[in-house]
């Protein structure tokens, strides 16, 4: 960006006129900077639940990589993308890591079915979950020390954890109190839009989230302020699609160009030990949009090749798609559970841009003997497989 010429401030910044900022460096040095356009994209952070020793002895998904020490035995606060992600990589590592949920569902915004078997996968693998339940108060019984370790040459100490002392509170009632090392927050995110001017020149936020109200073309209720990224109140917000709005913006204001940023079929990825990606409609949302009836769903696990010598978790890997029946079995939803998965659906969401059927799909090559070739051989239906465990087939 220095080298296209672009100013960068590390600072804080707010909004103090309707065209002007003012910063404030580390240093406590205070700028005033006045703009015609002004664009607001600061982001979001991991929120606190407000119980008592959240903020004392608790850590976010955020500062995981920056400790000192091992976690240790680790209760992982909420079902979000970030807590699964962190959840996966610590039980790789050996650890002893617990997800707990407030609801029984893990991640709502993706297909719940295919949620569902990722939670099945991670608990084979020796993640714990606890649903419905929440946090409410952590102390520490045991402060943070340093172990002494002899080596052959020299002796080093290392960082080691505290013990904490965890009390959770389930849905109707009970309370149990249980002890951990690390206990990381990844219940959700917040916006970073509080204290930086936006009620002063009238940008208007939801009363619930916090994030920016806007329009399809990222403006304000302030016609010269605009929004990009996770502080938009009710946008998917994955990195590419926040860099992509970004650019398209920018092309509007100083390029000429009218294209604005769609929102749709936007592919998206889960890095849980068992990758998942997704582009377009949950099952659930196929079926609220269009009607169960008018949805035709096709599934089929997969054993990648990879996978087939050291005989690995053969009816784990999974992939559905979702088909709008009316519109010619046109593709609405298309999700992969499986090695690669977003390498996969990256480049199956362009075939969603130009809204290919199921036909089209069938009458589509695979390349042997790649994963992604079984997208084109799918030829189960939901509907069926229900129907034979109804009859009790397997």
């Amino acid at each position: 960006m220095k080298e296209c010429g672009v100013a960068y401030l590390h600072a804080r910044g707010e909004m103090v006129a309707p065209h002007a900022v003012e910063v404030m460096d580390a240093a406590g040095r205070k700028t005033r900077l006045s703009a015609e356009t002004l664009v607001i994209a600061t982001g979001d952070r991991p929120r606190y639940p407000g119980v008592p020793g959240d903020r004392e002895h608790c850590i976010t998904s955020d500062d995981l990589f920056s400790l000192a020490h091992s976690p240790g035995r680790t209760l992982v606060v909420g079902g979000s993308a970030e807590g699964l992600e962190c959840a996966g990589f610590l039980s790789g590592l050996g650890l002893e890591v617990t997800v707990m949920s407030l609801t029984s569902d893990l991640q709502p915004q993706f297909d719940q079915k295919v949620a569902q078997k990722i939670e099945n996968h991670m608990f084979v693998h020796g993640v714990n979950f606890i649903h419905q339940h929440s946090l409410s108060k952590v102390e520490q019984i045991e402060a943070c020390g340093r172990d002494i370790i002899s080596g052959v040459s020299e002796t080093t100490s290392q960082v080691t954890s505290g013990k904490l002392s965890v009390i959770i509170t389930s849905k109707d009632g009970q309370i149990k109190q249980e002890e951990f090392d690390t206990v990381v927050l990844a219940a959700g995110r917040e916006a970073c839009t509080r204290d930086i001017g936006l009620e002063l020149v009238g940008v208007n936020c939801s009363r619930y989230t916090s994030r920016i109200l806007v329009d399809e073309r990222e403006q304000t209720s302030v016609d010269h302020v605009y929004a990009v990224g996770s502080v938009q109140h009710g946008g998917l917000s994955p990195t590419g699609l926040s860099v992509r709005a970004g650019t398209l913006l920018a092309r509007r204001l100083y390029g000429g160009d009218v294209t604005t940023c769609d929102y749709s079929n936007v592919p998206t990825v889960l890095f849980t030990p068992l990758e998942y990606a997704a582009c377009g409609l949950s099952e659930d949302r196929a079926n609220l949009t269009f009607g169960e009836a008018n949805i035709e769903v096709y599934h089929s696990h997969y054993w990648p090749l990879e996978w087939t010598v050291p005989a690995r978790n053969k009816n784990s890997c999974y992939v559905k798609i979702i088909c709008h029946i009316p519109d010619h079995e046109r593709v609405v939803g298309l999700h992969v559970m499986g090695p690669n998965a977003g390498d996969i659906v990256q480049g199956f969401a362009v075939a969603m841009k130009c809204g290919f059927t199921k036909q089209q799909l069938d009458a589509t090559v695979g390349i042997h003997p790649v994963s992604a070739k079984v997208l084109t051989t799918l030829t189960l239906t939901q509907r069926v497989s229900e129907a034979m465990m109804v009859r009790g087939n397997c």
